[in-house]
């Protein structure tokens, strides 16, 4: 689903003539291949599933992000907004984002589902949360709710 939706705005890129857009979507195709090749000795021939794009998308906004704020401090705010307007680009394909209410709610539904307990149990509950959540949830503020959950907090 998700890569029709890649080549369909490709197109659409091209013909309104949106070289950010046209640039952003096939570096998003070629990361997208490259993580293809790199599943196939696991047996996955015909390419990731869409919850695992949707990871690859996180990380590429992630990447940006990074970017962006490291071209702010270098004083090249030019390179720093042609980082934001990829980022633009790529959160067209994310789904809207959990507020940090809804990712708490989250978390506790699936703390109780599968009876985690302690500390030890936080991986089960991460793995389980982006299962459910790929490309909704922010893992990186989810670690820290979770631990507090576990922990009593």
């Amino acid at each position: 689903m998700l890569r029709q939706q890649f080549n369909d705005a490709l197109k659409e890129a091209m013909r309104a003539k949106d070289q950010r857009a046209v640039s952003t979507i096939r570096m998003i195709l070629a990361a997208l291949k490259d993580k293809d090749i790199a599943a196939r000795p696991q047996g996955v021939a015909d390419g990731i599933d869409d919850a695992s794009i949707l990871s690859m998308l996180q990380g590429l906004v992630k990447q940006r992000n990074e970017s962006a704020a490291l071209y702010e401090q270098g004083g090249r705010p030019e390179l720093a907004q042609q980082e934001r307007e990829e980022i633009t680009v790529i959160e067209r394909f994310l789904p809207k984002q959990m507020s940090e209410e809804e990712a708490k709610a989250a978390i506790s539904a699936v703390v109780g589902e599968i009876g985690a307990t302690s500390i030890k149990d936080m991986g089960k509950v991460m793995a389980e949360l982006k299962a459910r959540y790929a490309g909704q949830m922010d893992f990186s503020k989810a670690g820290p709710l979770v631990k507090a959950q576990l922990s009593g907090g």
